[in-house]
């Protein structure tokens, strides 16, 4: 699902110390817990949990699963019926586990749009050229996005269909995912992705009034979105915080048609955070939409061991700790900030899927727990069996 993870990095910090302070307030965090806001915990899978697996996450206080619906899987013919079977799957058995889901709807199918090699995959993946946001591609992905919310939302076909699975409804609805980076569209376009979302309220909100938008997660700092990638036209990615402000620059009124902005912010270290989710803050303040909400739909670290070409290869205990110190600062600043969720990515390790997937689960071979397993429990106030 995700795929080049080299990050961008500022000035060299003194997260060390940060880092210090973080864990010596770890020891009161239980009793000066604040009212979080529902689903705050979540887990991004790779592969997809069988029925144990998701009932063990659910007693470790996983609140929520993110998955993907892939327009491109469930029509990839032009005309052809809506195929929702393998999402029913998936949304059954979390619905069964008493897990909520988030899903990110994504990918266009060929006969929508053309799909080109990533640059610089050398010609190894490939994605939608462009967005979806006009013509008949526009009418195909607005009819799958209805369609999408008939079958789950609090009306949807699915449950009435599936009377013993337990109804729980999908309100909340992620429009695409990381729009602002080259390996899920390889020409990012900030006014075509605000144009998608203008055309996917409404089609979302026909279907359930009350229903939530929130925006794709934004790869926060893509090494590509700076310096020199930035005289490449088109460019190949953007800073979140750029891409944002060009999408409220150029799309007039968009701020009304969404509830919430999503963030990736891949760190080698947990203290870049702050720095990362203020810029994407304030670029609500100067867009007057500092009301506005951010989904932390991506987040992690790998338990391989430490190299020094993969930085986010931290080791098992490095993985664990650097989990503490993101929760802690999340769970401390989430008025500050208005954090709704926090997805850590992912639950199961996958090697080959981006340069850390192979690490980045919270489980491992065997679905063996590893030490950030216990650690994620503590904050999400479960049980570790």
């Amino acid at each position: 699902m995700l795929r080049d993870r080299i990050r961008t990095l500022g000035k060299p910090r003194a997260w060390t110390a940060a880092f210090t302070v973080v864990i010596a307030g770890m020891a009161v965090f239980a009793s000066a817990a604040q009212a979080l806001p529902s689903n705050f915990w979540g887990v991004v899978p790779q592969v997809t949990p069988n029925a144990e697996q998701l009932h063990r996450l659910r007693r470790g206080g996983v609140e929520s699963i993110r998955i993907p619906v892939v327009w491109s899987a469930v029509q990839p013919n032009r005309g052809s019926v809506f195929d929702w079977s393998g999402v029913d799957g998936q949304i059954g058995a979390a619905a069964k586990a008493g897990l909520d889901v988030l899903p990110f709807l994504s990918g266009a199918p060929s006969w929508a749009v053309h799909s080109e090699f990533v640059p610089g995959s050398h010609n190894t993946v490939k994605a939608p050229s462009h967005l979806p946001a006009s013509g008949n591609a526009a009418a195909g992905w607005t009819s799958f996005l209805a369609a999408a919310v008939q079958r789950y939302g609090p009306s949807g076909t699915f449950w009435a269909e599936n009377p013993t699975v337990p109804k729980r409804p999908i309100r909340t609805w992620q429009i695409w995912n990381e729009e602002n980076f080259k390996y899920f569209v390889t020409r990012p376009n900030p006014a075509e992705y605000g144009k998608l979302v203008k055309i996917s309220t409404p089609a979302i909100k026909n279907a359930d009034p009350g229903a939530k938008i929130v925006l794709g997660g934004m790869f926060a700092q893509p090494k590509e979105g700076q310096g020199r990638w930035k005289r490449i036209k088109p460019r190949p990615a953007y800073f979140a915080s750029e891409f944002l402000e060009q999408m409220y620059k150029s799309t007039p009124g968009i701020g009304k048609k969404f509830n919430g902005i999503a963030l990736h912010p891949y760190t080698y270290n947990f203290p870049r955070l702050a720095p990362e989710i203020e810029e994407v803050r304030s670029v609500l303040k100067r867009s007057h939409d500092a009301g506005k909400g951010i989904w932390i739909t991506e987040l992690g670290w790998s338990s391989e061991h430490p190299s020094g070409e993969d930085q986010f290869a931290k080791g098992l205990t490095g993985q664990k700790a650097q989990l503490e110190g993101a929760f802690s600062l999340l769970r401390n600043g989430q008025r500050k900030w208005k954090i709704q969720s926090v997805y850590w990515f992912s639950v199961d390790d996958q090697p080959g899927a981006c340069n850390f997937c192979g690490g980045s689960g919270l489980f491992g071979e065997g679905f063996a727990p590893k030490p950030a397993w216990s650690a994620y429990v503590r904050f999400a106030g479960g049980s570790v069996e």
